[in-house]
């Protein structure tokens, strides 16, 4: 698993780096995330990257196995006074291999998903790895949604990316960059024209 650690150190690592100078006032900008800023995004992956599969479970029980609540914990443990110090926050966690208790290219959907939680709001383009990417895909559409994922979403449609030899499934179509078709069916809106195909109409409805 060293190379899903390499990528996930330097998604967390290109993304400090891309805030790094980005006006405190713009750390408020809502994110995709229902009710989360950009900073609180950031302050969730920190959260998300010091979790352990022991401290997950001890989080849970505080939360009282409400997920959005464990969540918001985490956001308000994590985000501090200022966006430069959640920023350094992040900074040390980036070579970090801790993990809950959850499939391991999980990491590879944090980093990718909200990564693009926080870049797009805020105008930031970044590339990442098709790999990561494609892993993310895979790992989100065999999910089930109970558990953050889209299985039943996509099954009854065939995904094919554009950038990438990845076809899933078999139905009416949706094309796409290999990013694009990760962050829709996440959950997260992207722009005009990054998707298309006969089975667009019926994912937007179950979205």
């Amino acid at each position: 698993m060293d190379d899903l650690w390499t990528m996930v150190h330097a998604e967390r690592a290109a993304l400090v780096e891309d805030l790094r100078g980005v006006d405190a006032a713009r750390w408020e900008t809502p994110s995709p995330c229902a009710g989360w800023s950009v900073h609180d995004v950031v302050a969730h992956l920190v959260d998300s990257a010091r979790t352990t599969r022991l401290g997950f479970a001890a989080a849970m029980v505080r939360a009282r196995f409400d997920f959005d609540r464990l969540n918001d914990q985490g956001v308000a443990r994590e985000r501090r006074a200022t966006p430069g110090e959640t920023l350094e926050r992040l900074a040390a966690v980036v070579r970090r291999t801790s993990s809950p208790p959850a499939p391991r290219d999980t990491r590879l959907v944090e980093e990718v998903v909200h990564g693009e939680d926080v870049r797009r709001p805020l105008g930031i383009a970044h590339t990442y790895p098709t790999e990561a990417v494609v892993r993310a895909l895979r790992l989100q559409v065999r999910t089930p949604a109970s558990f953050g994922g889209a299985k039943e979403r996509v099954a009854p449609l065939r995904l094919r990316a554009t950038d990438a030899d990845v076809v899933i499934g078999d139905g009416p179509e949706v094309r796409g960059t290999a990013l694009a078709l990760l962050l829709t069916v996440s959950g997260r809106p992207v722009h005009p024209g990054e998707l298309a195909g006969p089975g667009l109409a019926d994912l937007a409805e179950d979205g």
